[in-house]
C-alpha cells in the first residue's frame, strides 16, 4: 500500500514534523511505501486560483494547474492512505497548508445537487494539528476538517497535540504567556506519548 504524508509546518524536526514521522513509522511498520512532502520545501505554487479547470468534461477531480504542488496531488489520486498536518497559527491551520487543503479538496467539489463530490477513490486520513494553546481550544475547528476531509476525500481521524514547547531555550524571550520550564518538561514527559498514539494511528490507517 502507497501512503502519502504531508507536512504543513516550516519547521524542521520540530513538532509537527516529528509527530508525521511518527505516523510515517507506523504506517511503514504494516508495510506500507510511504512519500513524505514538506508543503514549505516545494517549488513555487498558490491556494486554488478560481479558475474552475477541475469543472470542465475530462477534468472532474483533477487540480489542472501546473505548478510545484500539482505531483503531490497526482500522487495522492492514487494513494491507499493520507497523513497530514501542520501547526496552529492564529486558531487556523498554516498558511502552506491551507494553500495545499484548497487545491486537495475544490477539484471534488461538484456544484452538483445530486452528486456533490465525485472523488470515486476514498481513502482514510489522518489529520494532525499541534498548538501550543491547552487542550479542547481548537477542537470544534478540527472537527470541521474532519467532516469536511470525510466527504471529500475519506474517512478521517483527528490528532491535536496541545502545550508544545516552541523552542529550546525560553530564556531567550521575553514570553510571559508560558511557562518555559514547564514547557519544556512536557516534551519530556507527555510529548513521547503524542507520538505513540500517532505511530497507533498511522498504523491503524494501513490495517
Amino acid at each position: 500500500m502507497k501512503v502519502v504524508a504531508i507536512n504543513g509546518s516550516p519547521r524542521k524536526g520540530w513538532n509537527t514534523d516529528m509527530l508525521i514521522d511518527e505516523a510515517i513509522k507506523g504506517a511503514e511498520s504494516m508495510g506500507a511505501e510511504v512519500h513524505k512532502y514538506d508543503l514549505y520545501k516545494l517549488d513555487s505554487h498558490t491556494g486554488c486560483r478560481s479558475c474552475f479547470g477541475c469543472k470542465t468534461e475530462g477534468h472532474e477531480g483533477e487540480c489542472i494547474v501546473k505548478d510545484g504542488l500539482k505531483p503531490v496531488l497526482d500522487d495522492i489520486k492514487t494513494a491507499d492512505a493520507l497523513i497530514m498536518g501542520a501547526p496552529n497559527y492564529f486558531s487556523d491551520m498554516s498558511a502552506q497548508f491551507k494553500l495545499f487543503y484548497e487545491r486537495l479538496l475544490f477539484p471534488y467539489l461538484t456544484y452538483n445537487k445530486e452528486r456533490v463530490c465525485c472523488n470515486d477513490h476514498m481513502i482514510p486520513v489522518l489529520l494532525i494539528m499541534t498548538c501550543n494553546a491547552p487542550d479542547g481550544m481548537f477542537d470544534d475547528m478540527i472537527a470541521n476538517y474532519s467532516r469536511t476531509l470525510s466527504m471529500m476525500i475519506g474517512p478521517t481521524q483527528t490528532f491535536i497535540s496541545t502545550e508544545t514547547q516552541q523552542v529550546n531555550d525560553y530564556s531567550k524571550y521575553n514570553w510571559t504567556f508560558f511557562d518555559g520550564p514547564a514547557r519544556v518538561e512536557r516534551r519530556d514527559k507527555v510529548f513521547p506519548e503524542h507520538k505513540k498514539k500517532v505511530f497507533e494511528m498511522g498504523a491503524a490507517l494501513i490495517q
